[in-house]
């Protein structure tokens, strides 16, 4: 009986696995297993614990990334070889996850530079922010990479769920424990729309994989499809909320306001480039043959998020705040170039993300050091006379604040140019005119913190000088700034550079090869 057993287990074929491209993946890897290992390490070597060596580390595991995605980027742009799947057609390696993945690397650095001040002059040091930091970016750098629903939808989660925790992690205020937990509450919503999206999309299609989608959409003879619609509603629900579109931005003001500004930073950037990187995945490349039904709701939402978050921003008195709902005006203006649904599109949509990466982190890098301890000095009062008594932040917050507004020669002025070019080369010429006058209305938020920190005070009917804050500049937020401001300054120079990087990474959809 046993031999017998024996004999008809040996006839069993071998359960078939998926092909893992381990070398396609190791920018991923950098990121995942440096959260994992600087958590363990910590916990074992005690020299960890002092100031400095964990947001080093941090940086440190960025950099490789960067480094890691260098091979990477050269092996998909050969004419011979090309984008790959990594696991068995679930994660998509091409030019356009390549490029997120280094945004993504480059918001972990900036971050990381600006946290080992934060941390110190609130007595938070600890390991924990940076683990979190580097598990979030690896979320979302395979969010950008998904060429599967389920997968994308982890990564979502694993980008989420750290954020959480990092926006209450500043115990001792009651504004980061309510940012934290309004944030939660909002994702959660935001998770069950997506995950009831791909439910549906699944019941219209039979797959989540986005290469079959696109094939089997491509085939399809319905003309309508009620669940197919619902579907697609439903992801892109949830997919505005992380990128703060309007009407789903509600959250965005207080969670900014409220968590460590240099977690809002991150917050800012890298979670803006994961969410658009799925959200362009799923409806370019998956979704493209139905453009025809979600086109006209991507349209009225940027329009509505370009001028509400300009004009809401204008009537704001603290400066996160008013970051925070310029950046939902931001998150506008990529939709325009999202909505045209074109290479074009899509290559403006990358140098935009691109760029504010930089701006972002730059504007909330200094106002992390102008808030103070407890990031109570945010108001538009506290930054009167910044110029006298910080000269090198108000440039450095001016040069941020004008690329904002799209200033020539800077990287906001070719971001919003190419936006706006890539709407009237897909004939929306309506939306290309809201972008304009949102600009124009936006433009007045930045000019009043300008004028603020410059010409506030002491200049008429013989009033004192205002000082302004004193505000001293560590050396790695120091670093960050000068980063973010070399970048900023350099792209508006010399776009041709970045432009070429943002048309070499338009996305594709690549199959599983035949064995």
């Amino acid at each position: 009986m046993i031999a017998m057993l024996l004999a008809q287990v040996g006839d069993v074929t071998p359960l078939a696995t998926p092909e893992v491209q381990w070398s396609a993946l190791v920018p991923l890897l950098i990121l995942g297993a440096g959260g994992v290992l600087l958590l363990t390490i910590s916990s074992l070597v005690k020299g960890m614990s002092a100031p400095g060596v964990n947001a080093a580390a941090t940086v440190l595991v960025g950099l490789a990334t960067i480094v890691a995605c260098v091979p990477v980027w050269q092996r998909v742009q050969d004419p011979e070889r090309g984008p790959l799947t990594a696991v068995g057609g679930a994660i998509g390696i091409d030019g356009f996850s390549v490029l997120a993945t280094g945004l993504i690397a480059v918001s972990v650095i900036l971050a990381a530079l600006l946290l080992d001040d934060y941390m110190r002059r609130e007595e938070m040091d600890g390991v924990e922010m940076y683990a979190l930091l580097l598990l979030s970016a690896a979320g979302g750098a395979l969010m950008a990479s998904a060429n599967d629903l389920i997968v994308m939808f982890i990564g979502l989660e694993a980008l989420s769920i750290a954020i959480y925790v990092m926006a209450a992690m500043h115990r001792r205020r009651v504004d980061s424990q309510e940012a934290g937990f309004k944030y939660f509450i909002v994702g959660a919503f935001s998770s069950a729309f997506f995950l009831y999206g791909i439910a549906m999309v699944y019941g219209a299609t039979g797959t989540t994989n986005l290469v079959e989608m696109a094939s089997f959409l491509a085939g399809s003879v319905l003309l309508q499809n009620a669940v197919l619609l619902l579907g697609m509603a439903l992801l892109l629900v949830g997919f505005a909320f992380k990128i703060s579109a309007v009407p789903f931005q509600g959250w965005t003001p207080d969670v900014y306001q409220g968590a460590p500004t240099p977690v809002t930073a991150f917050m800012a950037s890298a979670v803006k480039v994961a969410a658009f990187g799925g959200l362009i995945r799923v409806f370019h490349l998956a979704l493209s043959t139905e453009a025809v039904d979600w086109q006209p709701i991507v349209y009225a939402i940027a329009i509505l998020t370009m001028v509400v978050g300009a004009a809401l921003a204008v009537v704001q008195t603290d400066i996160k705040r008013m970051l925070a709902y310029s950046s939902i005006n931001h998150a506008g203006f990529v939709l325009v170039a999202v909505q045209a649904d074109t290479p074009q599109g899509i290559q403006a949509a990358l140098f935009y993300l691109a760029s504010y990466v930089f701006l972002v982190a730059g504007s909330f890098g200094v106002v992390s050091l102008v808030s103070g301890n407890g990031d109570a000095r945010t108001s538009l009062d506290d930054i009167r006379g910044l110029a006298r008594s910080r000269p090198g932040l108000a440039l450095a917050l001016t040069v941020f604040l004008l690329a904002q507004a799209g200033v020539p020669l800077t990287s906001g002025f070719f971001a919003k140019f190419y936006v706006i070019a890539a709407a009237v080369d897909a004939r929306s010429y309506w939306l290309a005119l809201a972008a304009m006058v949102a600009s124009v209305i936006a433009a007045v938020l930045y000019l009043r913190i300008v004028v603020a920190m410059y010409l506030s005070g002491g200049d008429h009917d013989g009033e004192e000088p205002v000082e302004g804050p004193r505000v001293s500049i560590p050396l790695p937020a120091g670093t960050a700034i000068g980063i973010a401001i070399v970048a900023t300054i350099a792209i508006g120079i010399l776009p041709g550079y970045l432009i070429e990087v943002a048309r070499d990474a338009v996305p594709v959809l690549v199959a599983v090869p035949l064995p």
